[in-house]
């Protein structure tokens, strides 16, 4: 430490996982760092909590707060905190979703109209701080002193806003992180729907209130730099008089600096630059109006979205699937249609000659004819199948019959 004079001798202690945060004198020499938990002076007894600010950067805190350092009022830090201190202080705080319920419980049988938002009790159990949400004032002597006999603490009742009750409850804003009233905000200023024009938003209340049912505190954020860049744009300039009538303001955008008018023959927008409004409405105040407003050309920085052409699916889309299970239709279709006629030929062929030779034998014995027997099949497949095999063997039985009839005791002979 280089001159422990001149330091900051107060720090900042939050409570409740930093829903309130009050400032301590430290006035042992003992350093503390950021999440040290230490025990402080309380009513009528101590509190525990956890160091959130040390140094030069309190003394900016403070002098936001307008709270001043050699306050005489400002209490202590005690110790660091010990085992049994942390005990006693964890006991009491699973007290708090208990008390909760209890306590409003307790205000609707008195039917009072608020809310009991949140319960606090200090780490010694002596003291506990209701947190309630009115539209109004409300009368709650009676509820006093019902809350010190059913608890057996000291009470002490604060009234918050919605605002505040968000920032206890804490959650995730929409812009994906946690909230501001929750975090590092701790005034709260009033927002209107005044700072939403002058940003060009549209008043669209679901989107403009957080989860406090209120406007959010963000709307303020960039409001000022929105005012600064609007002190360029000419004032009274929501009517324009042209030949084609009067033409009527419809936004202005801050970024590109145009002014956005309407005609009332057409429903088009006409972009404007300052400089033309200021011509036009000097030339209005001449008692001239110009033929023309001259919109500016609007460029969009965006790539243009391209519409695809229509393409011909048929015929380019295939799936080799499809494909292999069509091609092994068709090659066992036309394995089928090749095998069918030489089957029934060949089947057909030796049930054909079979009978043709006994025919032809049994008839060489009683000294018929056997060309019609041997020469006729019994089916045309096996005739369109081995047509050359059953003229060959018709020409052979042919000679073969002759020299029988030669000989006809050869052909008895056989026949018996």
């Amino acid at each position: 430490m280089a001159d422990y004079d001149s330091t900051c001798k107060v720090i900042e202690v939050s409570f409740s996982q930093g829903t309130r945060k009050d400032f301590f004198r430290n006035t042992s020499l003992q350093q503390y760092e950021k999440g040290d938990l230490i025990a402080v002076e309380g009513v009528s007894g101590f509190d525990v909590g956890e160091v959130s600010l040390t140094g030069e950067i309190v003394r900016l805190q403070m002098k936001k707060r307008n709270a001043k350092e050699d306050n005489p009022e400002m209490k202590k830090v005690l110790r660091r905190a010990t085992d049994r201190d942390i005990e006693t202080w964890k006991q009491n705080k699973s007290r708090e979703p208990e008390a909760v319920i209890r306590s409003r419980a307790i205000a609707k049988q008195l039917k009072l109209d608020m809310k009991i938002s949140q319960v606090e009790m200090q780490a010694d159990g002596r003291k506990a701080t209701f947190f309630y949400i009115a539209d109004g004032r409300v009368d709650f002597r009676e509820l006093i002193k019902v809350y010190a006999s059913e608890f057996k603490v000291k009470v002490e009742m604060r009234q918050i806003g919605a605002r505040q009750e968000a920032g206890k409850v804490g959650g995730i804003g929409s812009c994906g992180r946690e909230l501001c009233c929750s975090t590092w905000l701790t005034d709260f200023k009033s927002v209107n729907t005044a700072a939403a024009r002058y940003q060009n938003l549209s008043i669209n209340q679901t989107k403009l209130s957080g989860q406090c049912g209120r406007l959010k505190c963000c709307l303020n954020y960039e409001l000022d730099t929105y005012l600064d860049a609007l002190q360029g744009f000419p004032d009274n300039c929501d009517t324009l008089q042209v030949a084609k009538g009067n033409a009527f303001l419809i936004k202005k955008d801050i970024f590109k600096n145009l002014m956005w008018y309407t005609l009332p023959d057409s429903n088009k927008q006409y972009p404007l630059s300052i400089e033309r409004v200021n011509k036009i409405k000097a030339l209005n105040q001449q008692g001239i109006r110009p033929e023309e407003l001259e919109p500016v050309d609007v460029v969009s920085s965006k790539p243009k979205d391209t519409e695809p052409e229509a393409v011909e699916l048929v015929g380019q889309i295939s799936l080799r699937t499809l494909e292999k299970a069509e091609k092994k239709k068709k090659q066992q279709q036309q394995s089928r249609s090749n095998n069918k006629p030489q089957g029934s030929g060949n089947k057909q062929q030796p049930q054909g000659n079979r009978p043709q030779q006994t025919q032809g034998n049994r008839q060489q014995g009683t000294g018929s004819k056997p060309q019609q027997g041997g020469s006729q099949p019994k089916t045309q497949g096996g005739q369109s199948g081995n047509q050359q095999q059953q003229q060959q063997r018709h020409h052979h039985n042919k000679h073969r019959n002759k020299n029988r009839n030669n000989n006809p005791n050869q052909g008895q002979g056989k026949a018996q």
